[in-house]
């Protein structure tokens, strides 16, 4: 790792392969702070967490780990973190203590709306999943149109627009909150990008590491220890993988994110946590 990095987003933009460092300039400096502070300044309530994106008949494996570790992070904040997915995400979060919601594949845009009215959320947040485009269609980073397997999770966020603050976690160009980068995705990376925005975008080389990031920065401004830990990933990580979830590069029910191992991911973590121990420090110095 480099020992000079001096940001959070430097820990998480770490070995790009899909050119979020070539769209850098289209979210804030430090992104992740700026969704932590946003965060903090929600009244305590219910927070809608959404994930989950389909792969060749399973859920993959990035969005749901980072979903898990956001989730847990609010609830020590006091939030009551709810999880809105479809059912290929079906069991992976009541374990964890988290409550889940899950929308029907063929819902009707107005389902969203009653969720919203039902749970009266104080906030919005997306981690890896995925966001209509400019002709209405859900598709993958190969351009394959997954409509039908896809609940409009997204649906929250349209709903929500000017009325609930809104946080969006991605890594190719074609997630919920990518809208903010649209054009940019298009004319730089060469992809249709979805046309869902968000008040805040946060991009990473994995979304997994986008939401460790949001985490990161929550704990380095309360000076809570809000990160998961590496041993606590890992075992949700192989537990969702014998649940049936999936690496989105290989599709093969394996301990992998993107492509990248469990030394990676362990990695990154280290690497967030020792950025927190280093600026609580630096704070108390």
């Amino acid at each position: 790792m480099n020992r000079n990095i001096a940001a959070i987003e430097d820990i998480i933009l770490q070995y790009s392969r899909r050119g979020m460092t070539e769209i850098r300039d289209c979210v804030p400096e430090n992104c992740c702070s700026a969704a932590a502070r946003e965060i903090l300044s929600w009244k305590r309530g219910t927070v809608v967490l959404t994930t989950g994106f389909y792969v060749g008949g399973f859920a993959e494996t990035d969005g749901p780990m980072g979903t898990m570790a956001l989730a847990k992070a609010l609830k020590r904040l006091g939030f009551s973190p709810v999880i809105v997915t479809d059912r290929y995400c079906e069991g992976y979060f009541e374990t964890e203590g988290i409550d889940t919601v899950y929308m029907a594949l063929d819902a009707e845009d107005a389902a969203a709306a009653r969720l919203l009215e039902e749970y009266q959320p104080v906030g919005l947040i997306s981690v890896e999943r995925c966001g209509r485009d400019k002709n209405g269609i859900y598709a993958n980073m190969r351009g394959v149109d997954i409509s039908d397997e896809t609940a409009p999770c997204d649906a929250l966020f349209l709903a929500a627009f000017g009325k609930i603050p809104t946080i969006g976690v991605g890594d190719g160009g074609n997630e919920i909150g990518m809208g903010n980068a649209a054009r940019a995705v298009e004319e730089r990376l060469s992809l249709t990008p979805s046309e869902v925005g968000a008040d805040i975008l946060v991009i990473a080389t994995v979304s997994n590491w986008g939401a460790y990031g949001i985490a990161a920065a929550l704990s380095e401004m309360t000076g809570a220890d809000l990160l998961v830990s590496f041993r606590e990933a890992e075992a949700f990580l192989r537990r969702t993988v014998e649940m049936g979830s999936v690496d989105g590069i290989s599709h093969e029910h394996v301990a992998r994110v993107d492509g990248f191992g469990m030394d990676t991911e362990q990695e990154i973590i280290d690497g967030l946590q020792a950025y927190i121990a280093s600026r609580i420090l630096a704070m108390a110095s």
